[in-house]
């Protein structure tokens, strides 16, 4: 095999000072903030995440709360523990993540004992992940990695063999449960094959299966939610079936007694981990349940604007979470600040008003959804319907009374709320987030979150 080069995450040329940010705007209204800014409401963050909790624990379930959305100490601490129960699990999609929680002194605390990177191991990332699993171990915690290929096995079996002291990796066999992204089908012949190398790996300690529905955002009620998240239990549940089957021909008893962990998950699906949605599973379980809030996407009936988003939205929400019905507007956590720089009357369609603001195509994302537009405008009759680089168009629309949007005026200079429609996507625009907390019935900031920042 030729040679891969090692890269490694450098966090030392990123990132703000936090002290620095709190001491210049703590305490500051929001029409004092420089304009587009992203905002977070605390007390909403918080209330998702122990909803979630909640969630977990009526389903039976362990959790793994994915850092992806928010990528900050401060939200992870709130997405880890709340009053209903706690969780040491993370799931991230990028090793600046990871090094940013190892930094952030969650793992020492033992706030994070358990790091998954989400994303099928990167061969170049490995003394990365080694030295992170170094780190890792020394306050008793571990690192998870995801395989999907037998290139990726190999390599880690090569690359092993070269170290003074080998190791064996804890990984999940990611699963592809039609989505056609990432993971192995359940083809019995195929995937037995895989396993049966996998299991004889030197490297490798199957830790368990893991996989997300990737169309349930399309979904629209929570019966649909559920179904998809039913039939992602059943893909890691007969994964599971198959690799004992395997597991029961061999001699090897430290191998044979080797439970597995049925990672499923995504935020719709999450939302719908009830206690109801546990009693219409029938199947016998070859593991133990591990709910995470993984990646979600479109179905494959709305390719017309079909985006593969991962997530821990469930923290934030946004209007394409918003049309599952499984949410509603008081939920979402975060909205983009922005001041109309700019008027046109009647120059919309059908003669309607349009305006101009400071917040575009990067402050928001060009991310559409099944809700028209780019984002609401927040208690007016306007959207956000029309963006170039840093600059929207927001243009009129009927009021809407069951979403509080009636006010149909707009003047330049106004600053104005937007909630857009990928939250994960908007977040990762901005150095910093303004923190507001709704309980203390303030509108000024409370704190400042900085986000780790690259990969």
């Amino acid at each position: 095999m030729t040679p891969i080069l090692q890269t490694r995450t450098p966090m030392h040329f990123l990132n703000p000072n936090k002290d620095a940010l709190v001491a210049d705007f703590v305490g500051k209204p929001l029409n004092a903030l420089r304009t587009p800014a992203f905002v977070v409401d605390r007390a909403v963050f918080a209330e998702n995440c122990r909803k979630m909790h909640e969630n977990a624990r009526d389903w039976g379930a362990t959790f793994r709360g994915h850092l992806k959305t928010h990528k900050t100490v401060e939200g992870t601490k709130l997405q880890l523990v709340s009053d209903i129960g706690s969780t040491s699990a993370v799931v991230v999609s990028t090793l600046m993540e990871a090094w940013g929680v190892v930094q952030g002194g969650l793992v020492a605390d033992g706030t994070v004992k358990d790091i998954l990177y989400g994303l099928p191991v990167g061969l170049n990332k490995l003394d990365d992940l080694s030295a992170l699993h170094a780190e890792m171990t020394r306050y008793g915690g571990t690192v998870r990695i995801l395989l999907d290929h037998l290139d990726q096995v190999k390599f880690l079996e090569e690359y092993e063999r070269a170290q003074e002291h080998p190791k064996k990796w804890s990984a999940f066999i990611k699963m592809n449960g039609g989505l056609k992204r990432a993971g192995i089908l359940p083809e019995p012949v195929s995937f037995k094959a895989f396993m049966r190398r996998v299991f004889a790996s030197s490297a490798i300690s199957v830790y368990g299966f893991y996989t997300h529905a990737g169309y349930s955002y399309g979904s629209t009620s929570l019966e649909q939610a559920t179904s998809y998240l039913t039939g992602e239990v059943r893909l890691t549940n007969d994964a599971a079936a198959m690799a004992m089957e395997i597991l029961a021909e061999s001699d090897n008893r430290e191998v044979n007694n080797q439970p597995f962990v049925l990672s499923v998950g995504s935020t719709p699906t999450a939302l719908s981990a009830t206690a109801e949605a546990k009693l219409k599973m029938t199947s016998t379980l070859n593991g133990t349940l591990e709910l995470h809030t993984g990646k979600r996407t479109s179905s494959r009936r709305d390719l017309a604007w079909y985006k593969p988003i991962r997530t821990g939205n469930y923290t934030m929400l946004d209007l394409q979470q918003l049309h599952t019905t499984l949410i509603g507007r008081p939920q979402i956590s975060q909205k983009v600040l922005t001041t109309v720089i700019s008027y046109y009357p009647g120059r919309g369609s059908d003669g309607q008003d349009e305006a101009m603001c400071d917040a575009g195509a990067i402050a928001m994302s060009k991310d559409t959804g099944r809700i028209p537009g780019f984002g609401d405008v927040v208690g007016k009759s306007w959207k956000l319907g029309r963006i170039s680089q840093e600059h929207g168009i927001l243009v009129q629309v009927p009021p809407d009374l069951k979403s509080g949007r009636t006010d149909p005026t707009l003047k330049i200079g106004d600053t104005v709320e937007i909630v857009g429609q990928h939250a994960c996507l908007i977040a990762a625009a901005y150095p910093w987030y303004y923190v507001v907390d709704s309980d203390e019935g303030s509108d000024k900031v409370v704190d400042i979150w900085v986000p780790w920042k690259g990969w």
